[in-house]
């Protein structure tokens, strides 16, 4: 164990400096190091070559429960904590594919706002464009949904909400937020989508803010 101790940290510190604490010779680890590896280390070694393969094969897609029944369908009797093992020597991590779920929804009959921008999003000062949208964060409890306010002239978040339910109130939060914090004037445009949720909040004129929206 000593010795494989030093040989798997030689590339960071010398042979020497930590063969006298651990009371190892320098001919003793010389010895062990030409000694030709164990069947067991043989096996590892074997092992872990065929995990990469799959692993690249299948492109970084599979952790280890599904190599390792991979690994039994071509032949090879072995674990699941061996093959997990082998996965986190060679410093691989199964790429989980990206849950998607959509949160613009242009099919419906809310009233929608004229666009006053009409794709011309350059502003001369803050306070003047808003432009806000939804977006989605997959969590262990389920899906989270963050609507967000950015103002166009200095692209901050001026106003932003959470809510485990995507509605009209998530929106509203949002833009309540942004009215209070930055009390804009009159005639600021907010910008969104078309989907039926921002349209539900957007598509009204604010008397707090005195200004439009599209």
């Amino acid at each position: 164990m000593k010795c494989a101790l030093i040989g798997a940290e030689k590339a960071e510190c010398s042979i020497g400096f930590m063969c006298a604490p651990l009371g190892v010779s320098r001919s003793g680890y010389s010895a062990w190091e030409g000694r030709s590896p164990s069947p067991r280390a043989r096996q590892s070694a074997e092992l872990g070559d065929a995990v990469a393969a799959i692993y690249e094969q299948t492109k970084g897609r599979y952790g280890s429960p599904r190599i390792v029944r991979e690994l039994r369908a071509q032949g090879r009797c072995t674990s699941r904590k061996r093959v997990a093992r082998r996965m986190r020597d060679k410093g691989l991590v199964a790429r989980h594919r990206t849950r998607f779920r959509r949160t613009t929804d242009s099919n419906h009959r809310f009233p929608i706002a004229e666009n006053l921008l009409a794709r011309n999003f350059a502003t001369p000062a803050p306070n003047q464009v808003w432009v806000t949208d939804l977006t989605y964060i997959w969590t262990r409890e389920g899906w989270l949904y963050l609507s967000a306010i950015l103002d166009r002239y200095s692209r901050a978040v001026v106003g932003w909400a959470m809510s485990d339910r995507i509605d009209t109130e998530l929106c509203r939060t949002a833009l309540a937020m942004a009215v209070r914090t930055r009390r804009p004037p009159a005639g600021l445009v907010h910008h969104s989508d078309r989907g039926s949720t921002p349209a539900m909040n957007t598509a009204r004129r604010s008397p707090s803010m005195g200004g439009s929206a599209a």
